[in-house]
């Protein structure tokens, strides 16, 4: 073989070897948020793509790849404060309660429903219905919330217990929502030890609170403020503070609205061995408001 055949031959088997791997190494590393998007009067707002959404991983803009109406059934734990603090709120909560579960066991456009389970955390967290989509079983949950005399609540505890649950179930798309009333928190658990198991399970906290936030200084009472804030935002969910109970019910119906109008952002990460330690999305509309959470993909860890 001469040396202008062998030459050709080398040529031949390098295009050759480009040619098998570049499909592959063509591929964008894909993640993916979970982003709710409200306008002014916190309306979910419909119809964005691509150039709508902006995403930065520790302040670097990503490529976003295509984006979808979120369409995956949603794990929602319910957490109700059932303390005596609650007492003279009970009749509003569960009136603003059945309108809530109702609304998030429907089907959504792909014929998907979502499984709520709802516990209350007075005296201690315990499961008043279990997961499920039965409008009627949750009912029958809504029902038994009842203050428990000489109680109090365990808020930040059974934040832990459902994120807990929610790695034991794999629950592919976990919500957090807590009601409670602005008092003194008994739990056990402190913010450093729930922040990062929150953060660990892909899961947004929306908190209503009734009362104006407390001046609490005890360990218990800093824990629930730390949680409530940071838990809130860092996670993509929001904190809403709620002069009455009386308001419950529209403040639902309009957090029922925006989980059930959430959209799949995907974009695109470059290939990395360091996850990036802040994920944010943000409306290129600065007139609309984007709150958004990491998809937790299977088989994968999320470093706090």
């Amino acid at each position: 073989m001469s040396l202008r055949q062998i030459a050709r031959l080398a040529i031949c088997l390098v295009a050759s070897a480009m040619a098998a791997v570049s499909p592959a190494t063509a591929q964008p590393n894909e993640r993916s948020l979970w982003v709710s998007v409200v306008d002014q009067s916190g309306a979910p707002v419909t119809g964005l793509g691509p150039r709508d959404f902006i995403v930065r991983e520790d302040n670097v803009s990503r490529e976003i790849l295509r984006v979808v109406p979120a369409e995956e059934p949603m794990q929602i734990a319910l957490l109700v404060d059932t303390s005596q603090a609650i007492r003279s709120d009970v009749g509003n909560l569960r009136n603003a309660l059945g309108p809530f579960v109702a609304a998030l066991t429907k089907p959504n456009d792909a014929g998907r429903r979502n499984d709520i389970a709802l516990i209350g955390f007075g005296e201690r967290p315990t499961i008043l219905t279990d997961y499920t989509s039965d409008p009627a079983a949750l009912q029958k949950g809504i029902n038994r919330i009842f203050a428990t005399p000489g109680s109090g609540p365990y808020l930040v505890d059974a934040i832990e217990e459902v994120v807990k649950g929610f790695s034991k179930r794999e629950s592919p798309r976990p919500v957090i929502v807590a009601i409670g009333r602005e008092t003194h928190d008994l739990s056990y658990r402190r913010y450093d030890q729930v922040l990062p198991a929150l953060k660990e399970s892909a899961a947004p906290l929306y908190a209503l609170m009734l009362g104006e936030p407390r001046d609490d200084i005890s360990d218990e009472g800093r824990s629930l403020q730390i949680v409530l804030d940071r838990g809130t935002s860092e996670s993509g969910g929001r904190r809403d503070q709620l002069l009455t109970s009386m308001a419950l019910d529209t403040r639902l119906t309009q957090l029922a609205n925006q989980l059930t109008h959430q959209y799949r952002v995907v974009y695109s990460r470059p290939q990395s061995l360091i996850p990036p330690e802040k994920i944010t999305v943000t409306a290129a509309n600065p007139q609309l408001t984007a709150r958004g959470t990491p998809v937790k993909e299977k088989n994968e860890s999320r470093k706090p």
